[in-house]
């Protein structure tokens, strides 16, 4: 089978599993961002994620994580919402509204492969999401899918920023696709927005100072430098997302597991602290939210609230 064959079967079967978007890179060693990461380490940036100091070859290189790997398909998925949360009740991340978007878009993949297989032949492989030593934003740039935004998250013209990015590598040589140009030009809203700086510069996020890695990945007691400056966020943190220009042009998705969950929607501060954490996890079963724990979640709460 030819190649063109072969990559147009692929980029068909990424849009039959529902995923907005799709490149293709040929697998190799990421040299352009081996510099940028080992600096991001060791300026400590990474804060407590001690596994992001792990596999720092196969980071950079997926050939070590798929042996004889040839090419990586990234997709992308949209996760912008239709309804989103109330105005007063605490906030939590547009992505993580529905399902666990792991389990989301590791099935799609899985099938993406499955039809691959049944398709062009005997094909190795394996998807990834957000759950491996991957570097799926560089390789989402590198095919052409958009380009890395000031606030470190690729960025597209078209859709703007709200969406999940998953990585297929396999051993199948496909045609490459080119990468997009930047065009954040001289705005900087989101470094502008972020309350409590983060963005130390264009594209580099210091992790200490996030609210997403402080109500997730945390687990100590918060920063009480920080006590006036959640904004009410319990649960991740949208607001370089939510400033970002280039999102005006997002659109409901429609991807029925990533639906808002009425709790998320409509439970006010009263509500969460009333939350038993039996019920939590009877209303957070399937969500990524579980990732913060019941008690991680009711430190947010109480910590958030009384900056208010």
């Amino acid at each position: 089978m030819l190649i063109s064959q072969a990559s147009r079967i692929v980029k068909a079967l990424a849009l039959e599993q529902g995923f907005d978007s799709c490149g293709i890179s040929k697998a190799g060693f990421l040299e352009e961002e081996a510099t940028g990461l080992e600096k991001w380490l060791e300026k400590g940036y990474h804060g407590d994620m001690s596994w992001m100091e792990n596999h720092f070859d196969a980071r950079l290189d997926p050939r070590k994580l798929v042996p004889g790997a040839k090419s990586v398909i990234s997709v992308t998925l949209n996760y912008f919402p239709e309804i989103e949360q109330d105005l007063n009740t605490p906030k939590i991340s547009k992505y993580a509204y529905g399902r666990d978007y792991h389990k989301v878009v590791r099935g799609k993949l899985k099938r993406m492969l499955n039809g691959i297989q049944a398709q062009i032949g005997q094909v190795e492989g394996r998807g990834f999401v957000d759950s491996a030593p991957v570097m799926d934003r560089a390789w989402a740039r590198k095919s052409g899918l958009g380009w890395i935004g000031k606030h470190s998250l690729l960025l597209t013209k078209k859709s703007g920023s709200f969406f999940f990015i998953g990585a297929l590598i396999l051993d199948l040589e496909l045609e490459e696709d080119g990468a997009t140009t930047d065009h954040c030009g001289t705005c900087t809203a989101c470094l502008d927005a972020c309350p409590t700086q983060a963005i130390v510069s264009p594209t580099v996020v210091d992790s200490n100072k996030c609210i997403s890695y402080l109500t997730i990945e945390y687990k100590k007691e918060l920063p009480q430098e920080y006590q006036n400056k959640m904004e009410d966020w319990i649960y991740g943190c949208d607001i370089c997302q939510d400033v970002c220009p280039w999102n005006k042009f997002s659109k409901p998705h429609n991807e029925p597991d990533l639906n808002i969950r009425p709790a998320v929607q409509s439970n006010d501060w009263e509500d969460w602290e009333e939350v038993t954490h039996e019920l939590w996890e009877e209303i957070m079963k399937g969500s990524p939210i579980r990732r913060a724990g019941y008690e991680g979640f009711k430190k947010n709460l109480s910590f958030s609230k009384k900056g208010k």
